[in-house]
């Protein structure tokens, strides 16, 4: 059986923007890099369910700024409608080496995940896939891991050509999440928007270096270099645990005024093509 585990390293820059201004920015974007072939117009739903142990301690290392965290999710990339046991999904370890992102993930279909992360069952999985399968199971044991919080929002995505390969960028709006009804399938879930929905969040991700026409890009519209993470958001939105450092104040980010000139706003269509992040 073919192995379906996938790892990568990436250094992440995060911005704020405001959704009026965004499709200016991804048009320009567009001028260099190309869109994702996952990424049809309009975007995709990217939606995470967060596993944390009963005291947060994944949250509280984000907050402490420990060298090296990690996160354990499942993600499902397109609509949540018609979703079922054997939709794809994918199970990730993510974690932060100093200043290094690092992604390690494997497809499993959403009953099996579930088996997995809820269960608490070792499930079937390729050989290669052995070691990344017992260290998401001894995790989710050993510190008790449950589910704690979703995200969900939707995405756009470009990607360098040339000598910018392994850059991508993306661009997220409409960010939402809740604290219960942790089933993807949930009819009438009560999810909450926790950045604001004027602003979108820009993410400047690369192997090596940024190129330098991103900087030049990024100081020339002036956006605000952020560290913001969508679980903490969703955390702290909730009352989970008291607003940190991290937490986007929306007095700082103020809606624009009902008769400001505004650009061409992201389009809202809500595609069902699934993409890959």
């Amino acid at each position: 059986m073919a192995s379906r585990l996938h790892a990568f390293n990436r250094f992440e820059l995060k911005y704020l923007v405001r959704v009026e201004e965004a499709a200016a920015i991804r048009d320009e974007l567009a001028e260099r890099m190309d869109r994702d072939v996952h990424s049809p117009v309009g975007g995709y739903g990217v939606w995470s369910l967060y596993y944390d142990t009963p005291q947060l301690r994944f949250y509280w290392e984000k907050i402490e700024g420990l060298k090296f965290r990690r996160k354990l999710r499942i993600r499902h990339y397109g609509t949540l409608d018609g979703i079922t046991d054997d939709s794809p999904v994918c199970v990730e370890i993510k974690q932060r080496v100093n200043r290094v992102t690092q992604k390690r993930r494997i497809t499993l279909p959403y009953g099996t995940a579930r088996q997995l992360c809820d269960g608490r069952e070792l499930v079937p999985h390729a050989p290669r896939e052995s070691a990344f399968v017992q260290e998401v199971l001894e995790l989710i044991v050993r510190l008790n891991l449950r589910p704690t919080a979703i995200t969900g929002y939707q995405r756009e995505a470009l990607v360098g050509r040339g000598a910018d390969t392994g850059l991508r960028v993306t661009l997220d709006r409409r960010v939402r999440g809740r604290d219960r009804d942790f089933h993807f399938g949930t009819a009438t879930p009560e999810n909450r928007f926790t950045v604001p929905p004027h602003l979108a969040v820009m993410e400047v991700k690369v192997n090596e270096r940024t190129p330098h026409w991103i900087t030049d890009l990024t100081a020339r519209r002036n956006l605000a270099l952020v560290r913001i993470s969508k679980y903490v958001q969703s955390v702290e939105a909730f009352g989970r645990a008291p607003r940190s450092v991290f937490h986007l104040d929306t007095a700082d980010w103020p809606p624009p005024a009902p008769d400001s000139p505004s650009g061409a706003p992201l389009p809202e269509s809500t595609p069902t093509t699934a993409g890959a992040a």
